[in-house]
């Protein structure tokens, strides 16, 4: 997903560390503005309203996640393809610590006009944990992968993966921060790899 720049791009980055330490909630346009130095005409000609500039921001943070992942599981197949993945998925939550807790105090609302935009484009980042799951052959008993009951499993479970992955980065870098990602992902996997290992 292209970044922008120039002023767009400051308004983003002063709304996304505003709304980490305060909720989206908590934050107002007026301190979106003095936080990225632009005039209040500025920051409502880049975004008409808090919703779509939040929208903006969730939207663009979740495109990272699954180019991250896609990239992660490139020439990769099954339980190799997950840990990479898992992976690339901490380093980079890592590395984005505001867009971290932003994601986990959104993941849960349902009453954000963005729902649905969000919604699509989480299913696309979890499509990248589905083919990998098919190809451990886990789990077992999953009706056949074709049918709609089989790809709905599918979707939960790499729900599931993702979610963990999610929660095990926010209990580190909330509760843990010194310990490495290879201390965190080995943690994760080792939790997943019952359910997902063939």
């Amino acid at each position: 997903m292209p970044r922008e720049s120039g002023t767009k791009r400051a308004i983003l980055d002063a709304a996304l560390d505003l709304a980490a330490a305060n909720g989206i909630s908590g934050t107002t346009m007026d301190d979106v503005a003095e936080r990225a130095g632009v005039a209040k005409g500025s920051l409502y000609y880049n975004f008409s309203s808090k919703d779509k500039l939040f929208e903006q921001l969730l939207l663009e943070g979740v495109g990272t996640l699954t180019e991250c992942l896609r990239n992660a599981r490139s020439g990769l197949t099954g339980w190799q393809a997950i840990e990479s993945m898992v992976r690339a998925l901490l380093e980079l939550l890592s590395e984005n610590r505001a867009l971290a807790k932003l994601m986990a105090a959104e993941i849960l609302r349902t009453d954000r006009t963005w729902q649905h935009s969000l919604h699509l484009l989480r299913q696309e980042a979890l499509a990248e944990f589905v083919e990998p799951i098919r190809q451990t052959g886990v789990p077992s008993g999953l009706p056949d992968g074709g049918s709609d009951r089989g790809s709905d499993q599918l979707t939960l479970i790499a729900g599931s993966v993702f979610g963990a992955t999610l929660m095990g980065a926010l209990d580190w870098l909330v509760f843990d921060p010194e310990r490495s990602v290879e201390d965190v992902a080995a943690a994760v996997l080792y939790a997943l790899s019952g359910r997902l290992q063939a």
